[in-house]
């Protein structure tokens, strides 16, 4: 995966964009509806039941006498012109009072009953009053004849700045609230959903992880999952599907070449063998043995891979003594000495016998090809289920130590092994459940540990 990946996370964006979806249709709803209720005439009425008491306000003072009297500005000369109607009734906690136009009998009867109020709306009953009747404002303000009580019925016309902001208010009145119940139920209910509608995607990332190179036939669960995001399972299985065959391809042609590679290297050993003694001999025995080595590694990748042998018993100390039996006439040959030694004579592991042989082989003749053709090869096996395979070359450097267990990797590029050896005697302890690792030489050279888990005592 790539390091840079942009992720983000599903739930918190569509519960952000259906909140935002949400919003933008009740905002639609609350214009539309507003619309409508103007265009129809059911709207509140636009007007202003304040505009004849700041008028007003602005008109009232004191006379030499302290009466109330009324300045004749042009705003109230202009509402005198455009509204007949008018009327209001201005009086002071004084007892004075003025008024101008027909005051309603219900409202002229009312005189200081309201003098602790500072503001009311005085209306009618639905449905059992006259509806023609229309409701009095009532409020105390301060003007230049002092604090009075103005009451009116007459309203005036409402302005744009004030229909703008009790439209706004109405809107926010009854749209907040409802966009807020809303954004809470999406930002609950949508993690929810979404994480039933993709509790099969992380069961298939759960089969994804736990597929093994090693075993085919590997596939993802499709059940259980979005129609969405099926098509991308599918995708992933017949991906997985032409990797097996790619593999079982590969995997016949190299045990096909390992077996045709047999035949040749066999008679060249029997031509080989006929040739007087002398160092060509020994290094065309030398290359030979690799040839051989090379073709038996291809067909252990095989064998390992397909049909492994059920584990049983294994002595560790039998299989040390056969190996070093089998190489030691290539190790003298390479100029070398092949020591074995052991902590016991017995020391066993649960495996596949040939698999423990092939794996101390390779590491056996790994020492013997860069060993540096001096000193002594020894194979020492521990107590603990441990075999060490040691020589007195010039080591390995600590920062490859890891990488030359990878298949067709070699520490020297003009090196002529293939680079498989190594390999396989990690795939071969980790199918036994051990590990293999280097170690320092105690004269400097490498050592190589096989760590095995032990066999249980028999009973």
């Amino acid at each position: 995966m790539s390091e840079t990946a942009d992720h983000y996370c599903l739930r918190s964006q569509l519960s952000w964009r259906l909140v935002a979806l949400q919003a933008l249709l009740l905002a639609m709803l609350i214009i539309c509806l507003i619309s409508a209720l103007c265009v129809t005439g059911f709207l509140i009425v636009p007007r202003d039941e304040d505009h004849v008491i700041s008028i007003v306000q602005s008109a009232v003072a004191r006379d030499g006498n302290g009466d109330l009297i009324l300045r004749p500005t042009a705003e109230l000369k202009q509402l005198r012109d455009n509204t007949p109607e008018l009327w209001f009734l201005v009086r002071d906690r004084q007892g004075h009072s003025l008024s101008e136009g027909a005051v309603p009998s219900e409202f002229a009867k009312i005189g200081d009953a309201l003098d602790q109020i500072s503001q009311a709306r005085l209306g009618w009953q639905m449905f059992e009053d006259d509806p023609r009747k229309p409701p009095a404002r009532l409020k105390r303000v301060n003007s230049d004849a002092g604090p009075v009580q103005v009451l009116t019925a007459t309203q005036g016309p409402t302005s744009s700045v004030k229909t703008a902001l009790a439209t706004t208010l109405a809107f926010l009145a009854v749209a907040l609230p409802g966009l807020l119940l809303m954004a809470c139920a999406t930002f609950i209910a949508t993690p929810m959903v979404v994480k039933r509608a993709f509790a099969g995607l992380d069961t298939a990332a759960d089969q994804a992880r736990r597929i093994d190179f090693r075993q085919r036939g590997s596939r993802l669960s499709a059940d259980h999952l979005p129609l969405e995001v099926a098509p991308l399972v599918t995708a992933v299985n017949d991906a997985l599907t032409r990797l097996d065959d790619g593999y079982s391809r590969h995997q016949r042609f190299v045990a096909d070449a390992a077996h045709e590679l047999r035949t040749p290297i066999a008679i060249l050993n029997t031509r080989l063998e006929s040739l007087p003694a002398g160092p060509e001999k020994t290094r065309l025995l030398e290359d030979s043995a690799r040839l051989a080595t090379l073709a038996e590694q291809l067909l252990d990748i095989q064998r390992f891979d397909q049909c492994r042998n059920p584990f049983g018993r294994v002595d560790l100390v039998a299989v040390a003594r056969n190996v070093a039996a089998d190489l030691a006439p290539l190790a003298i040959a390479g100029g070398y000495e092949l020591s074995l030694d052991s902590a016991a004579d017995h020391v066993e592991t649960l495996g596949d016998r040939a698999a423990l042989e092939r794996a101390l082989t390779n590491l056996v003749q790994n020492a013997i090809q860069h060993g540096g053709r001096r000193g002594t090869i020894t194979i020492h096996v521990g107590n603990a289920a441990t075999v060490d395979v040691t020589d007195e070359g010039d080591g390995i450097p600590k920062h490859e130590r890891t990488r030359i267990f990878d298949p067709f990797y070699r520490l020297a590029p003009l090196d002529r092994g293939a680079g498989l050896g190594l390999n396989m005697v990690r795939e071969i302890a980790r199918l036994h459940g051990g590990h293999v690792s280097v170690l320092d030489g105690p004269k400097g050279g490498a050592r190589f540990r096989l760590t095995l888990p032990p066999a249980p005592f028999a009973s």
